[in-house]
Parts: C-alpha cells; structure tokens; sequence
C-alpha cells in the first residue's frame, strides 16, 4: 500500500515538472475585480507588464476612455492626478514594445493601446497603455468579412470562440492581445456603461489597483 501511495506520489510529480504556471493578475476596480491570464506566448507584453505591475506603476490611475459595446481603456500615468475634464490618453514610459499580434479580440481580451496611422507602421505598442474587450456579439458575416480584409483566415477554435463568447474582430492583425480576462467580465460592462463626458472619459473617476495573484 506504501509503495502504490509513493509511486503516485511520483508519477504526480514528474506529470507537473512539464507543466509551465500561469501567470495571472488581479485588476481591481470600485465595480469589483477582473482577474486575468498573462499569455506566454506574448512574453515581451507578458514581462513588461508583470514587471510595471509589480513596481506599482498601475496602481491608482485611471480607466480614462470608455466605450459601451467596445472596450475599456487605462494604463496612462498622466492621468493619476488628473484634473476633471483633462485629456488623457498620451502618457506612458519612454519605451514602446515590439508588437506580438497574433491573438483575437474575444470579449475580455487584455490588448496593449498603440499610436495609429503612417507614424507607426511597425504597429509598436505603447509601453503602459492598455484595453479589455468588451464587443458584443459576433456573426459569420462579421468574421468573413474581416477574413477578407486581413487576406488571412481564422483558425476554427478562434471562429467557435467569437460566435460563442463574441469580441471586437474588426481589430485582429492591428493590436497585440496579450491576456485574457478569465474572471469578472461583468465588471467590463459596469465600467464601459459609466455616465461620460466628450472624449469618452468618465465624469466620476475610475481608479484601478494591479496585483499578481
């Protein structure tokens, strides 16, 4: 009987050694918690952003735009003492991030914020910045369209994931995703729906705290 407990115990043991942990953070919010997956298979976002967690450099700023139906955005140091009504939205490190795209906008995708058009052809990502998908439902029609523009076709667990779950497709091959909100998507709405003045910031501050879990 010791041996069979042992020899479990064992095999138990060599089973996990091949097993890479996940990392998660836990991104709190007066609406209540997210907790999302840090994908590895994006480890320049992955690291820059478990290393800005862990230096508090996210801690108190604000969720500065919000957009029902799209997406919920902050990460901007700027806005940590902003005043009411100030614009928001160009702060950050003085580093952007190599891009990692590959990943879809699911609802609940963790994706870097970036400057658009002809000034960043290489699609870099901001060195802070972020957005969570909120989307909202997504049909065949939207997804083949979006095949068609981007000359690429998705993978079928991407396809079952947008028409299960629903996202915002229209930025796949843009935008480097690089987590995932597995827990507290409810909070994402709650936020996203918050009164807002032009500009899509909230007129009563959003503050988030980010910790590793």
């Amino acid at each position: 009987m010791k041996k069979i407990t042992f020899f479990a115990v064992l095999l138990a043991l060599l089973a996990g050694c091949g097993q890479s942990s996940k990392t998660y953070v836990i991104i709190e919010t007066p609406f209540g918690n997210m907790k999302a997956e840090l994908f590895d298979d994006t480890p320049i976002h992955r690291d820059n952003f478990i290393k800005l967690v862990k230096e508090g450099y996210y801690d108190d700023l604000l969720f500065h735009r919000v957009i029902p139906n799209f997406m919920i955005q902050g990460g901007d140091p700027d806005s940590r003492d902003a005043q009411p009504g100030q614009m928001l939205g160009m702060g950050g490190p003085d580093y952007t991030l190599q891009a990692e795209i590959g990943k879809p906008h699911l609802k609940g995708a963790l994706a870097a914020a970036r400057t658009g058009g002809a000034s960043n052809p290489e699609k870099r990502s901001s060195g802070s910045q972020f957005y969570i998908v909120e989307g909202g439902p997504v049909e065949e029609a939207m997804l083949n369209q979006v095949e068609q523009m981007r000359g690429s076709q998705y993978m079928p667990v991407q396809r079952k994931a947008y028409l299960k779950d629903g996202g915002y497709p229209p930025l796949d091959g843009d935008y480097t995703v690089f987590g995932q909100v597995v827990e507290g998507l409810d909070v994402i709405n709650k936020i996203s729906t918050a009164p807002r003045a032009p500009g899509d910031r909230p007129l009563e501050d959003i503050r988030m705290k980010v910790r590793i879990q």
